[in-house]
């Protein structure tokens, strides 16, 4: 990004960011806050998987073409976290009357750093369960509850591998 700089001004950038894909947070969302770059990250549900709505069956069932089906995120043994992880949104969406999917999508817009989550749905339905992500905010309590898991979901997972 500092190449591209000399040559043209960089206003924003648009990366994966999501519980599941944490990439750019120590390089990419500090140094564009500092340079004053705005961050439209996509997929904060993780092409679903964070939804609140994916489940193993659903999952088997996608077709042999589906990228997710080598995604390994959607496999064993991360499958049985991130799952447990969605089941942990609901619940702090339930308090809120908001979905699984509102709770993910608010996690990415915790970071000061990101201006904006794009969020994609296949039909109406699906709206419902995502409508309020622009209006609800994690608490500070809320987001640790958050990152507490992930951390010990972390040491579970890379105890068994």
């Amino acid at each position: 990004m500092k190449r591209a700089q000399r040559i043209a001004p960089i206003t924003s950038l648009q990366p994966p960011y999501s519980l599941l894909a944490r990439e750019i947070e120590q390089t990419v969302l500090p140094y564009a806050a500092k340079q004053n770059i705005g961050v439209i990250v996509y997929s904060p549900m993780y092409s679903g998987l964070l939804s609140g709505a994916m489940t193993r069956e659903r999952i088997s069932k996608f077709p042999a073409d589906d990228w997710r089906k080598r995604n390994p995120n959607f496999e064993e043994p991360l499958l049985s976290r991130n799952l447990r992880l969605a089941g942990l949104l609901g619940d702090i969406g339930s308090r809120h009357r908001c979905t699984a999917g509102e709770v993910a999508i608010a996690w990415t817009l915790h970071n000061t750093a990101v201006t904006a989550a794009i969020v994609g749905v296949r039909n109406r339905e699906q709206v419902s369960g995502i409508i309020g992500a622009g209006d609800f905010r994690l608490s500070e309590k809320e987001f640790g509850e958050i990152e507490s898991a992930l951390a010990q979901e972390a040491m579970e997972v890379s105890s068994t591998q």
